[in-house]
């Protein structure tokens, strides 16, 4: 069985549980005392096939490791841990909207640091046909940019260098791969670089769980200072899902959309969370919450999942060929689901 094989699998499962929750949610949804319902989540019904976004009924926050391996934590290991996600997405953005990606300055290793240079394969300039997307894609990247520089200067010395990074398209590309476990690749390809709602889907991929790393990250930070930061980087990292997620409804995207909420799913572990767009304008679903109105979290592992395609414990692949960059395997390594 080949790596699309394994993955449409792990879509058509995540699917599976999505209509559960919602075929239940459907029929639990005239149950007005919030403790009577409450309670209700609990179980499981039948229903009619409402695709509507629900918020999900799990709890949005991921527990704070205790395992051996995350007792040595630093908070320059979290701090390297969200670099590497953010060479991912920097370059992606900058390639998208300049054709070229981020300077030498930007990428390499810290005097005391751990892990091996690395390069980007694929990349290209978008031709945007709506110029507010393009807009759009210039101040993200120009963020993501600044990102990258941020967290170098704050890690100081131990600064990990950019991994191996894969955001191509065609035969290959990390993208392609991504985009048919979703069941959104168009003659088994998928270019994220060729147009305005390419570019979007593909930058849909990342932006949400860039969101939930962040979150999941806050528990493990010692720092308060560092905890600010991070917070701020948050805050950036939902304002650009938000415009994405939005654009995304403006131009009607909500089926594949959808589709690359379930494939999150079913890679990052047997809980229901990822939410889509919603399944109309009219039904709109932009900010993706718990019942309490709060996002939710993932842990290193789950992000891992996500960014290597691939739902059992590895260490490398999808979005990073040779894995990412962290002096802590508890870093390197996804969770097994």
């Amino acid at each position: 069985m080949n790596d699309t094989e394994k993955l449409n699998i792990v879509l058509e499962a995540g699917a599976a549980r999505r209509d559960d929750r919602r075929r239940f949610l459907r029929q639990a949804s005239s149950v007005a005392a919030v403790a009577g319902a409450t309670s209700l989540l609990a179980a499981c019904g039948g229903g009619d096939d409402d695709d509507s976004p629900t918020p999900t009924p799990t709890s949005s926050v991921t527990p704070t490791p205790t395992s051996t391996a995350t007792s040595a934590i630093g908070d320059g290991d979290i701090l390297n841990f969200a670099l590497n996600l953010e060479y991912l997405e920097a370059q992606f953005y900058s390639f998208a909207a300049t054709g070229a990606g981020l300077p030498a300055a930007s990428l390499a290793a810290g005097t005391n640091a751990t892990g091996t240079p690395g390069t980007v394969t694929g990349g290209k300039q978008v031709t945007f046909g709506d110029p507010l997307v393009g807009q759009y894609a210039r101040e993200i990247a120009a963020d993501e940019r600044a990102h990258v520089d941020f967290l170098r200067k704050t890690i100081g010395t131990t600064v990990v260098p950019m991994p191996n990074i894969n955001i191509a398209g065609g035969a290959g590309g990390a993208f392609t791969a991504a985009a048919r476990a979703a069941g959104i690749a168009v003659d088994d390809s998928y270019d994220p670089y060729r147009d305005d709602n390419s570019f979007l889907l593909a930058a849909y991929i990342f932006e949400d769980v860039g969101v939930t790393a962040y979150k999941g990250a806050a528990p493990l930070l010692r720092s308060r200072t560092f905890l600010e930061a991070a917070a701020g980087l948050l805050a950036a990292e939902a304002y650009h899902s938000a415009i994405i997620r939005t654009t995304l409804s403006r131009k009607g995207l909500f089926v594949p959309a959808q589709q690359i909420s379930d494939a999150r799913d079913g890679l990052d572990g047997g809980i229901d969370r990822d939410q889509g767009i919603g399944s109309s304008a009219a039904d709109a679903n932009i900010v993706p919450t718990d019942g309490d109105g709060i996002a939710f979290s993932r842990s290193p592992g789950q992000v891992l999942n996500i960014v290597y395609l691939n739902r059992t414990a590895t260490t490398s692949g999808g979005f990073f060929s040779n894995g990412v960059n962290a002096a802590n395997p508890f870093f390197k390594t996804s969770a097994a689901s």
